[in-house]
């Protein structure tokens, strides 16, 4: 795909100089109709007969409509003032085409052509079905693995992220099926080609709109290696597999039992059914039917067969009465000694011209089970089926694939659909007396998981892939090594899915998909049956197919009929990492790119999809696709419930990114499928939820909180309060980044590396130094692939480190009264900060963080144009200044002590602290960062280092830092006296029973032999820091008396 990718209505190209005169008349209409508007606002707002005049309203000016006028692909022109404030929608403008346009997003190769040094990233995109436009759990998918393919870009790596589509045959034929009924025309009523034709609009339409969504949300993926499920290029990987697989007697033809769906009209892997769990009794509506008609579940009916010959009945009981129809024999247990007398003989159907033989089977039996005997359906039970296989019975289909009952289910029935023939085969069975009662009975029913629909098991003649072997050997490689899945849960499941796994049925009765290139040789003359695999052949093209009929057919006359069916969606997804590099063809790209370094996808498709790519990958290439399979969460709206249309829970990212009010979500509903009454429902469920609408908050904030949600859980419960969280945080670092450029002076060069001068201050250092404990930590977690420790590191570096401390730390230093070299330096590390901080959050946030970037002076002799190609800060020995961070902390300790102590007493303005040290060296630690201290606390009017309690006024509220550190903040003549003293006695109180606790455990005998050296230290803080604040506490009880 390559113009298809475009978002739907993108415009023929057009020349820069008339994209830019567009763009420049766009931005024009727009100041225009904000003036208009503001007109009308203003004329709406004035009283009636005009006899006063609407008053100028006070206040900023509204500020006018973000325009984009960057000409498509050129680089945005940021010489103008930052904005006032952060504007997602304004920042994340232009940066993605521009990416593009200069093929950023293309493997970085060497000189050569070869793979980096540092490394190969391989990430295939799962490819979203083309069904319907993304939803939140597909953010959360782009979010993951952008993230991890942008941080290992930045680390040197060849990378490449392949986008793609997939053609969800079930789905999407589905779902355009809905849209023609509503026009009152069905796909028949079209033709099979009339109806592809449809169905390829529909995915031209979609898939448009998906790649707009991908790129607004920020995936760095290689457009021009988009794949498509059934491209050319791809569908000839999937008949290469079906061929290969026949080829090896791993794919076979057999008439066996499947998963019906009446109302898709195809049969469905186990997979694609889910188990509805029933208590009891249960009226349930069915699809084919009124609505307003509902059937009898989790009930267990039990009726009398008569025995041929006498006058005697054997009693049965089946959940399905219906079935009853295409019964063949009733078993009983071999050592039962109620039925011996019936072994070998024959019970009388009651509506059909048929005799049922009573056979043992010790299998299916249980003699302590209901009357032990049971009646076999071996064409519509999997359970009766292995007993018919067993025993050699007949096996009987009594069901159409519309739902109907055919010719065998007798004339009676014939024709009835299938649960109207419940009720009547009961009705029925009571009016020959032979009915005896219908009890509840607990149980689960088969459920399609794309309709709704009762799933029926039908005989059918389908294609099947044998897959024991295969999952042994993907097994194997798994517990070797080849293979790493995590969260553990996940691998848990992947080890007893394979253990435990069945054939697989291949082939779909649908239009939309792979048609199966196998054909079946009539041959002139021969009586044949088309459920036998031996008059099949299969074939690359036609030509392949006809020379093995030739063998097949011998000298007789023969023709190919190609087989109607289609092959189910997964069997092409599951080539889907070695078909987009151009398997089965020895392509550049698949010597270079394959086997793909990581696949990310949702737990729930583990087995659908993930399996059965290790399966194949192993299969046809002797090789595992990946490396690594990492299972995200899935996405639940804030009270835990699944996303649902009919819910109206369903969240389309591209509303979170720029927002939508309440009647345009409203809106937005009669898009789809739903009925009035779903959509009605889901009107207020989207009432309840987003009763304002969503707010606009930026791909930025959308994929940060994406991330951040990301901690190995099964699930995720999604609130947009928390997303419009991160969009002030994405506003906190703009406006940092706008106050910081300000510290930074047109004069301003940054030096040619990172690397300390020598010149830092304790603070710089400091800075310095949680800036790499942040690198170093980012890299561990997202190597470790645990996106919530990652953002939450990167989040506390830029909010608690970089904004609320060094920035404001750092205005005293480039104040006018500092010297050059303390300006210089604090300048130099500031830039570091922002240059590196802004690198850290990039894989996350890479909108605002290029914008900002951009923005920034570029080191001398560094070109990199792109903060997406800059590198990603690791660990740096040159930024280790343990020992400053344990001073600086102990000097902000102080600070917050004295904020502490201020707001307990509410001191708000002429805070003035005194700082006692008892330590030579602490105490001029302190005196040295007095500046620091009254930049960081605020409404300080002094800060004064003491060395005793003579040097502290009397009238102060008092903490104990340590054992020799006290901070003292004077609140004299702003409080109540007697209730400070009170207050003193009670923590004096607590302090000397905690002291006495610890006296007590360090009396006990043997305590320095049986206690660890770690504790009895830990013990031997504690006591010196209670002695402290138990002299200090003593004092100020003292002082405050004294001043009553």
């Amino acid at each position: 795909m390559s113009e298809a990718t475009t978002p739907e209505g993108t415009p023929a190209p057009i020349t820069k100089s008339a994209e830019k005169k567009l763009a420049k008349k766009k931005e024009n209409e727009a100041r225009l109709a904000l003036k208009a508007a503001k007109a009308a606002k203003v004329a709406a707002a004035a009283p009636a007969g005009g006899e006063k005049k609407a008053k100028k309203e006070k206040g900023k000016e509204e500020e006018a409509p973000f325009v984009n006028t960057t000409p498509k692909g050129e680089k945005k022109d940021l010489s103008q003032p930052m904005t006032s404030g952060y504007n997602p929608i304004a920042v994340e403008a232009a940066w993605y085409d521009w990416w593009d346009a200069q093929g950023y997003f293309a493997p970085q190769l060497t000189e050569d052509g070869q793979i980096k040094p540092e490394g190969l990233f391989v990430i295939p995109s799962p490819p979203p079905n083309v069904t319907g436009s993304l939803h939140i759990g597909h953010a959360l998918t782009v979010a993951i693995q952008d993230c991890l393919v942008r941080w290992n870009r930045m680390l040197g790596k060849t990378t490449l992220f392949v986008p793609g589509f997939d053609h969800a045959g079930i789905s999407t034929q589905s779902v355009v099926e809905k849209r023609l009924l509503k026009t009152g025309v069905s796909r028949h009523d079209l033709g099979r080609e009339k109806f592809m034709e449809k169905v390829w609009e529909w995915k031209e339409d979609y898939q448009g709109r998906i790649t707009n969504q991908l790129r607004r949300l920020g995936g760095s993926y290689d457009w021009n290696r988009v794949a498509f499920t059934m491209d050319e290029r791809l569908s000839k990987a999937v008949v290469e597999t079906f061929c290969r697989l026949h080829e090896d007697g791993i794919l076979y033809r057999a008439n066996r039992l499947v998963n019906w769906c009446v109302k898709l009209n195809t049969t469905l892997s186990n997979l694609e059914v889910e188990q509805k769990q029933l208590d009891g009794r249960t009226m349930l509506s069915v699809p084919g039917y009124d609505p307003k008609e509902k059937f009898e579940f989790g009930a267990i009916t039990s009726f009398a067969y008569p025995i041929e010959g006498s006058d005697e009945k054997i009693v049965i009981a089946t959940t399905r009465p219906e079935t009853m129809l295409g019964d063949t024999a009733i078993a009983v247990h071999p050592n039962d000694p109620r039925y011996k007398h019936l072994h070998g003989k024959f019970a009388k159907h009651p509506f059909v011209d048929r005799r049922i033989p009573i056979i043992t089977d010790d299998i299916i039996v249980d003699m302590e089970f209901g009357t032990g005997a049971v009646k076999i359906t071996p064409a519509h039970d999997p359970n009766d089926y292995e007993v018919g296989v067993r025993h050699n019975l007949p096996f009987i289909n009594i069901l159409n694939d519309d739902g109907t009952l055919n010719e065998n289910a007798g004339e009676k029935f014939k024709g009835m659909k299938r649960f109207h023939a419940r009720v009547a085969v009961v009705e029925a069975l009571k009016q020959l007396g032979l009915y005896v009662e219908t009890k509840d009975n607990p149980m689960q029913i088969p459920i399609c998981s794309k309709s709704g629909d009762i799933i029926e098991p039908i005989l059918k003649p389908q294609w099947w892939v044998n897959c024991k072997p295969i999952a042994d050997e993907v097994l194997k490689r798994t517990r070797a090594g080849e293979l790493h899945i995590t969260p553990k849960p996940s691998e848990t499941e992947w080890y007893r899915w394979l253990e435990n796994i069945q054939d697989w049925c291949v082939s779909r009765q649908l239009w939309w998909g792979h048609r199966c290139p196998a054909y079946f040789v009539n041959i002139e003359g021969v009586e044949q049956d088309r459920n036998d695999g031996k008059h099949w052949v299969v074939g690359r093209t036609l030509e392949q197919a006809t020379e093995r009929a030739k063998k097949l057919a011998g000298d007789a006359k023969f023709t190919l009929e190609q087989d109607e069916d289609v092959l189910d969606t997964w069997f092409s997804s599951g080539l889907w990492p070695m078909s987009i590099m151009g398997w089965p063809e020895e392509t550049p790209d698949y010597r270079m790119y394959y086997p793909s370094t990581i696949l990310e996808t949702g737990w729930d498709i583990l087995f659908f999809w993930v399996a059965r790519m290790a399966m194949l990958g192993v299969k046809l290439t002797d090789k595992m696709p990946f490396a690594e399979v990492l299972c995200h969460a899935m996405i639940r709206d804030a009270h835990g419930r699944k996303m649902s249309k009919s819910l109206g829970n369903v969240i389309d990212p591209i509303d979170v990114i720029q927002g939508l009010d309440l009647e345009a979500l409203h809106a937005k509903l009669y898009e789809g499928n739903l009925d009035e009454r779903e959509i009605q429902k889901a009107k207020a469920g989207q009432k309840k939820d987003f009763p304002k609408g969503i707010p606009q908050c930026g791909t930025d904030a959308l994929r940060f909180a994406l991330c951040a949600y990301s901690g190995g859980g099964r699930d995720i419960n999604l609130e947009i309060l928390r997303v419009e969280g991160y969009r002030k945080f994405c506003n906190k670092i703009f406006n940092a980044t706008k106050f910081a450029m300000l510290k930074l002076d047109e004069k301003f060069v940054p030096e040619p590396t990172a690397k300390p001068t020598g010149n830092e201050s304790l603070v710089e250092k400091w800075i310095l130094h949680k800036l790499n404990l942040a690198a170093e930590d980012i890299n561990k977690q997202l190597a470790e692939r645990n996106f919530m420790n990652a953002t939450g590191a990167a989040y506390n570096f830029w909010l608690y480190e970089l904004c609320d401390v060094y920035i404001e730390a750092m205005k005293p230093m480039t104040d006018e009264s500092a010297s050059e070299t303390m300006r210089r330096s604090s300048q130099q590390t500031l830039y570091t900060c922002l240059d590196h901080g802004l690198r850290l959050l990039h894989p996350f946030m890479p909108f605002v963080t290029e914008e900002l970037w951009q923005r920034l002076p570029r080191r001398p002799n560094d070109p990199t144009p792109s903060i997406m190609l800059a590198k990603y800060p690791t660990f740096d020995k040159s930024f280790e200044f343990a020992e400053a961070e344990r001073e600086f902390d102990l000097v902000f300790s102080a600070i917050k002590a004295s904020r502490a102590l201020a707001a307990s007493y509410n001191i708000q303005q002429n805070l003035h602290v005194y700082i006692r040290a008892e330590k030579d060296e602490e105490a001029e630690l302190f005196k040295s960062q007095v500046p620091t201290f009254l930049a960081l606390t605020k409404n300080c009017k002094s800060v004064e280092v003491v060395r005793d309690l003579g040097g502290v006024p009397a009238g102060c509220g008092s903490e104990v830092l340590t054992p020799t550190i006290f901070v003292h903040v004077l609140v004299r003549g702003q409080v109540d006296i007697e209730s400070e003293i009170v207050k003193c006695e009670k923590k004096l109180a607590l302090a000397q029973m905690n002291l006495s606790k610890i006296a007590k455990v360090e009396a006990q005998e043997d305590y320095e032999a049986t206690v660890p050296a770690n504790v009895r230290l830990a013990n031997e803080e504690k006591r010196k820091t209670l002695e402290a604040d138990i002299k200090l506490l003593e004092h100020s009880i003292e002082m405050f008396a004294q001043m009553k």
